[in-house]
């Protein structure tokens, strides 16, 4: 959908991603896509040479989120969620609808 003005289709689901769950790491994006962990390595780092997005080691995992600092942050995440409402339902529910189970009773914070 958004291809053609980002480039290609990796950056897009990647765009989608963080907007939808807000911060992410390439493997688990990578497996969430099904596609190579390079291949979302390697536009991670072109977006955030861009300064569009922003990473921080949590441990030995890199996050990423948009950079709050970005001067067209507002308009992107319009952008954003304007088209996320023309993604398809099916898809939708394959890549933007993870289930996250709830913490077990009794396990400390």
């Amino acid at each position: 959908m958004l291809e053609g003005l980002f480039g290609n289709i990796i950056i897009e689901k990647i765009l989608f991603f963080l907007y939808v769950y807000t911060e992410g790491y390439p493997l688990g994006m990578a497996r969430v896509f099904g596609v190579p962990v390079n291949r979302i390595q390697q536009q991670l780092k072109r977006l955030e040479n861009g300064g569009i997005v922003v990473s921080r080691l949590v441990g030995k995992v890199r996050l990423y989120t948009f950079n709050p600092r970005f001067p067209f942050l507002k308009e992107l995440k319009e952008l954003m969620a304007k088209a996320y409402e023309f993604v398809p339902e099916n898809e939708k529910e394959r890549y933007f609808r993870m289930r996250k189970r709830p913490r077990r009773a009794g396990k400390p914070l």
